[in-house]
């Protein structure tokens, strides 16, 4: 069966290793930016047809843009099968008494609106097609809560209630709802953000696309609203 694959916030790290992992199988895939260096960027690696790979800018944390993504892609390739919500960030150094309101949006906005409505909008073409994969990203911080980046630990707990709600929501249509759970991803961004860590053990986007990979396969259908952990050695 040919998939038709949405994955939102897919040019950062994770999003261009499972790209690679999809780009040559029977899957159609819709990937949205933000940034034009982002489109750059991912333009040099993929050779963008967009009968079979399209980059579509779109702002996942504004409802009305999210529902006319998915809308666009299924009028135009007739059906979504899953949905990879990748788009999230990090902001660190404040513990909840110091959190002002923008940082504490920012992280909501980020992780938890932006998985958010993307899970709302695509719902209803996932159940209409009886078959489904809804796979978010959350954190190792929502289930051991380290200090000094409350608004990160506390916006990624709620996707990881997102995943869990679905999932138990979704039981019987053959849609089914996973969150990966890593602890640090050794991108080139996360080593700028943290030049002083220890990054040997940390696990590499494309050991972390493998599990995405997985979860779209027909082999998956068994997980569902599983929070699965991809620490590495972190």
């Amino acid at each position: 069966m040919e998939k038709i694959v949405v994955i939102t916030g897919g040019t950062g790290g994770l999003g261009t290793a499972l790209i690679r992992r999809l780009v040559f199988e029977d899957c159609r895939l819709a990937v949205t930016y933000l940034l034009p260096e982002e489109a750059e960027r991912f333009e040099s690696e993929f050779d963008v047809d967009e009968d079979r790979l399209m980059l579509l800018r779109v702002d996942a944390t504004n409802a009305e843009a999210v529902n006319s993504l998915m809308k666009d892609v299924a009028d135009r390739w007739g059906a979504i099968h899953a949905l990879y919500s990748l788009v999230g960030g990090w902001a660190g150094g404040r513990d909840v008494e110091e959190t002002d309101d923008v940082r504490f949006e920012r992280m909501l906005d980020l992780n938890l609106r932006s998985a958010f409505y993307a899970v709302r909008a695509v719902i209803p073409y996932l159940v209409e097609t009886g078959w489904g994969r809804i796979v978010l990203v959350g954190s190792r911080a929502a289930v051991d809560f380290p200090t000094g980046q409350a608004a990160f630990n506390i916006s990624k707990a709620g996707v990881v209630a997102l995943t869990l709600s679905v999932a138990q929501e979704l039981e019987g249509t053959g849609v089914t709802a996973n969150v990966l759970m890593p602890s640090v991803i050794d991108t080139p961004a996360t080593r700028q953000s943290l030049p002083y860590a220890d990054y040997v053990n940390w696990p590499t986007p494309d050991e972390i696309a493998a599990v995405a990979h997985f979860v779209l396969s027909d082999e998956s259908s068994v997980i569902n609203g599983a929070t699965i952990p991809v620490y590495g050695g972190a």
